[in-house]
């Protein structure tokens, strides 16, 4: 019989994942359907979100075969019943204290940075690069771990090496643009982009380096379609821009500078948003994703 979910400690909440306590060695993440868009919780939920995410991850930590911190598979019996298909049962580890970023595009607060100082997190650029722009090689652009409501800030690599020591911090560039580059290839053979992404590490018993959270999900990273790809223009997203978008539009009578929370979104913005998540997920696993588990399916 399956626990119930108040029966593990809660030790923390993130703007999507909730995190419980199975014992001393292992944890339970929860991700929910929230959705965060400029650091507000935005209502509705995204229906199954939590659920996409989780699909993903688990997609993405089998075929990568690089040292992760799942301790169980979707079902695992330490799941309860209702965050079944939502959940990943995993190593506690001590973690790094350094988002990992890397990026094959411009675009976002890399484009930014570059329109400013030529440069992005020290790394010169050529010239002439604008939005969407193919680097000539991936680069490691390390941030800061935000707390809640606040935002990652891009740092240097003197800045990671200064925190972690220069071991560590060539190991975290090594590793996050090994996988970056093998993620990028899979995504390709399936007509996507992955224009960037952000990792996080752990570290294991002998100091090794773990991936952990969620991996190349939507969320994490910006997966845009191949065919219609067009250097210059901002490419529509497999993720929430949907949201950002009409928030950010006139329908939303919002205005971002202001102190006053998002208005709720449409129901239409809401399904959009739901059925972009799914087509990520089901394009670049090329399963489906009415086969994966739900609470439903292990009561």
């Amino acid at each position: 019989m399956r626990p119930d979910l108040q029966s593990y400690r809660h030790l923390a909440s993130g703007k999507v994942r909730e995190i419980y306590e199975i014992d001393s060695d292992t944890l339970l993440l929860v991700a929910s359907d929230r959705i965060s868009a400029y650091d507000h919780i935005l209502s509705p939920a995204i229906g199954d979100k939590g659920r996409i995410l989780t699909a993903m991850s688990f997609f993405w930590f089998d075929v990568l075969g690089v040292p992760n911190h799942l301790a169980g598979g979707p079902t695992d019996e330490r799941i309860p019943a209702e965050a079944v298909g939502r959940s990943m049962v995993v190593r506690r580890l001590p973690m790094v204290q350094v988002e990992c970023v890397a990026r094959g595009y411009l675009t976002g607060s890399g484009l930014l940075d570059y329109q400013a100082s030529g440069a992005v997190c020290g790394i010169a650029l050529p010239a002439g690069l604008g939005e969407a722009s193919k680097l000539p090689e991936p680069i490691f652009t390390p941030a800061t771990k935000a707390e809640q409501g606040e935002h990652d800030e891009n740092i240097s690599f003197e800045h990671v090496v200064a925190q972690e020591g220069a071991q560590r911090a060539e190991a975290l560039r090594q590793a996050t643009l090994d996988i970056y580059s093998r993620g990028a290839e899979i995504a390709a053979e399936r007509g996507i982009i992955l224009a960037d992404t952000k990792f996080e590490f752990g570290l294991g018993d002998d100091g090794e380096l773990v991936l952990a959270d969620e991996v190349l999900t939507p969320d994490s990273s910006r997966y845009w379609e191949a065919a219609t790809y067009r250097p210059g223009e901002v490419q529509p997203s497999f993720d929430k821009q949907i949201v950002r978008n009409w928030l950010t539009g006139l329908d939303s009578g919002w205005d971002r500078a202001s102190d006053t929370p998002p208005p709720a979104l449409p129901d239409d913005v809401v399904a959009r948003t739901r059925q972009r998540y799914i087509e990520a997920y089901e394009w670049i696993s090329q399963r489906s994703f009415a086969d994966w588990p739900d609470a439903e399916v292990s009561r």
